[in-house]
């Protein structure tokens, strides 16, 4: 459905909720499914522009059947760290170039004829790793198997006694290959066939090196129609991209789709000399909430990451939070920083902190994030300090999607726009702000919902087409303790 914001003098023309949400004016929700990252990776297996779910990190293993990045690969260093920062539910979108090709062998009978082609489930360099035996059984007289191994391992054994069979065994069980005709007048009513012993697949392409920006900008056309909370890259440090990454999710919050994303730098960035004037700058480039900018790496069991490829791990620890949670102070399980920004008073810390830089901290101890906020560093109109927080711009942004939700399902083209339906749907978001002050994401006693006496009422002074509704919200979003002040008085 529509929704976004609204300007009174260009009025949305599409059926929807559309609500802005000002410093004085802010609205409630019921706390909802907020856990769930789209990450971006280039692998040599899986699904090509499409969505593959993970929640754990032991579904890395069990999809791409590795946890080793090579060859220009970063699905396991990207989807581990975002695991590690435990959000929900993982949508990896697998990039690749035009060049991406399954790896193939084609079976021949017993004249030497090519009867049956199979290939690789997937496009991707692991296809040229699979083997494949065919043989008669040692105990069935007429059957036949074919083993696939991949190196060494044994990944599948299929029985048959005719070449259909096998087509139809293998397609049956399609976990790592597909079987078809080697041509479209191959006859495969035939059971003769030619014993090979660890026959090599070959021809698989990744696609790796051929990915661009273009790519990148392919998967934000995707995601327009998909539901998700977070979106973070595979390490990518190219402005252009993240450019676009950062234009284009500004544009999708101004139309209704509240996501966040989540990237960073390069080790260059995060370590040089100018590292600190670098990470401040690409926080003003962006200079939005929707925008969170890593500022330096983290090392973690003697490898260290640059803030780009740390980036997921964000993403997946906001979207494992409850709403009433918030990153700033959040521990990781990380051994140290790549750069320990200095800390005090006017320091590099709080330089980061007032400049949109979302930094993690050695403490002596752990390490930990320092603050959790966002890039926004101008406030724009109608916006107060309450917008350069992560946990504030999380709770607006589920009180928007959860109310677009309850009005399509509830009452748009369901009710009649008179007092009684204006006032079923107050009353409907009045609920809403009801449980979000119950827990705690809302100050309660500070929340309310009426029609804006502007447009409706006795004293209205402009009068709404037949099917406008305009309301008012007012409501105080809690925060979490981040400042202690305290004198000590010596007697």
């Amino acid at each position: 459905m529509a929704g976004g914001e609204w300007e009174i003098t260009d009025l949305p023309k599409l059926p929807g909720l559309y609500m802005n949400f000002k410093a004085a004016a802010l609205a409630a929700v019921t706390t909802g499914d907020r856990g769930t990252v789209v990450v971006p990776y280039k692998a040599h297996w899986g699904k090509i522009g499409g969505f593959t779910e993970l929640y754990r990190e032991t579904d890395i293993l069990n999809v791409f059947g590795s946890i080793e990045d090579s060859n220009g690969s970063t699905f396991y260093k990207t989807l581990r760290m975002c695991c590690l920062g435990g959000p929900k539910k993982i949508l990896g979108y697998r990039l690749a170039s035009s060049a991406a090709a399954k790896a193939t062998l084609t079976l021949k009978d017993a004249e030497n004829a090519d009867k049956v082609t199979l290939s690789a489930k997937y496009e991707g360099e692991r296809g040229n790793g699979f083997r494949a035996t065919l043989a008669a059984s040692l105990t069935d007289e007429g059957v036949y198997t074919l083993k696939l191994y991949e190196d060494t391992t044994l990944l599948k054994t299929y029985s048959f006694t005719t070449w259909q069979g096998l087509v139809d065994t293998v397609n049956a069980d399609n976990s790592y290959v597909t079987a078809a005709k080697a041509a479209a007048n191959t006859d495969l009513s035939g059971n003769t066939f030619k014993p090979t012993t660890s026959a090599a697949f070959s021809g698989g392409n990744s696609g790796i090196t051929g990915v661009t920006a273009a790519d990148y900008i392919a998967m934000l056309n995707v995601l327009e129609q998909e539901t998700f909370n977070f979106l973070t890259l595979d390490g990518v440090t190219d402005a252009s991209i993240q450019t676009s990454v950062a234009s284009w999710v500004i544009n999708m919050r101004k139309n209704g789709k509240k996501i966040m994303a989540i990237m960073g730098g390069s080790a260059a960035d995060d370590t040089g000399d100018e590292a600190v004037a670098n990470t401040i700058a690409r926080s003003a480039g962006f200079n939005h909430e929707g925008i969170i900018n890593v500022g330096v790496g983290v090392v973690l069991d003697d490898v260290s990451y640059c803030s780009a490829e740390v980036a997921p791990y964000v993403a997946g620890l906001i979207a494992g939070q409850k709403m009433t949670e918030s990153t700033t102070y959040a521990a990781t399980s990380f051994d140290d920083v790549t750069r320990r920004w200095r800390g005090g008073r006017s320091s590099e810390q709080e330089k980061a902190v007032t400049n949109g830089v979302f930094l993690f901290i050695y403490d002596g101890r752990i390490v930990k994030v320092l603050q959790g906020i966002n890039t926004l560093i101008t406030l724009r109109q109608k916006q107060n300090n309450a917008f350069k927080k992560i946990r504030s711009i999380r709770t607006m942004d589920a009180i928007d999607s959860d109310m677009q939700k309850t009005a399509e399902d509830n009452y748009i083209g369901k009710i009649n726009n008179i007092v009684e339906g204006r006032e079923a749907l107050v009353g409907a978001c009045k609920q809403y702000m009801e449980v979000c002050a119950q827990g705690g994401i809302i100050e309660k006693g500070t929340y309310d919902v009426y029609c804006d006496p502007t447009y409706h009422g006795a004293n209205a002074t402009i009068t709404p087409e037949p099917d406008q509704v305009f309301l008012k919200w007012e409501a105080q979003i809690t925060d979490v303790v981040e400042k202690i002040f305290s004198d000590f008085v010596c007697k």
